[in-house]
């Protein structure tokens, strides 16, 4: 239910947005943009997804790689740890959505209400003439904020992978040690903010939406990472092989019960476990 006269859903509808979802179009030299024929880009998954996926890569494998005997659990962890963070975000934003069903602040032009509808009074979906349903629909899905949530899941765990792998909590760390880790988080800020220029959000979904996809990269960090202060907060926790693992003890369920255990040489003799 809405309210014709309610400002806060009066904003206009804007058709190109600053970190659009989807890109549409055919490919062609003059449409550098696109990369394939038909294909459609999804530039937040590409800003927050991709490119922390492949900066994540190329400094476990290349640029700073672990030592021989263990060079496939550091950018293994890393990036399942990543992945997490980010399909965890995905399904919290989107279950909180369509339960919660907040308007956005562009919903009246979206809607575009029947000529004669109460100006004062509170309607349903029922007076919009909008054909798109997708469109439509979309204006009841304001919060939290899935742009915002996406950014900081991917971006803000970028950030924290970074100021591990350099340090910056270290005493005397230089100042660009610093600048570097916190370029990911300006960015997922930045993704934020444009949400709220393309009136597709309020402030309350973007830092909301925010809060959360921060939350779980760092849930998701954590995991697998010590603490930031940690002195090798660099190096991910040993796997289970390393450390140990869980591994069945030979004999071990036989002896609480007490069942007889045949020789596995083939010997007819047997003996009872006490």
């Amino acid at each position: 239910m809405f309210s014709l006269d309610d400002r806060a859903i009066q904003y206009p509808h804007a058709e190109v947005e600053r970190v659009p979802r989807l890109l549409k179009g055919p490919y062609n030299i003059g449409n550098p943009q696109l990369l394939l024929i038909g294909c459609r880009i999804d530039y937040n998954i590409l800003y927050s997804a991709a490119i922390p996926l492949l900066v994540i890569l190329l400094t476990t494998i290349v640029i700073a790689p672990s030592p021989p005997n263990n060079r496939i659990h550091k950018p293994q962890v890393t990036a399942i740890s990543l992945l997490t963070a980010l399909f965890l975000t995905s399904l919290i934003t989107d279950i909180s959505k369509n339960a919660i069903g907040r308007p956005r602040p562009d919903l009246l032009a979206r809607c575009k209400p029947a000529k004669g509808t109460p100006q004062h009074e509170l309607v349903s979906y029922t007076v919009c003439t909008e054909k798109s349903h997708h469109t439509l629909h979309d204006g009841w899905r304001s919060f939290p904020s899935g742009h915002s949530s996406f950014a900081f899941a991917g971006l803000g765990y970028l950030s924290l992978f970074l100021a591990g792998q350099l340090h910056v909590f270290r005493a005397r760390t230089d100042l660009l040690r610093v600048i570097i880790a916190i370029v990911p988080a300006m960015c997922a800020a930045m993704i934020a903010i444009s949400r709220c220029e393309d009136y597709r959000h309020d402030v309350y979904d973007v830092t909301t939406g925010s809060i959360l996809g921060m939350s779980l990269a760092y849930f998701s960090y954590r995991r697998y990472y010590p603490t930031l202060r940690d002195t090798r907060c660099d190096i991910p926790h040993p796997s289970l092989a390393e450390a140990g693992g869980f591994e069945k003890v030979k004999n071990d369920e036989e002896a609480r019960v007490g069942v007889r255990v045949t020789d596995m040489v083939g010997d007819d003799d047997s003996e009872v476990v006490p």
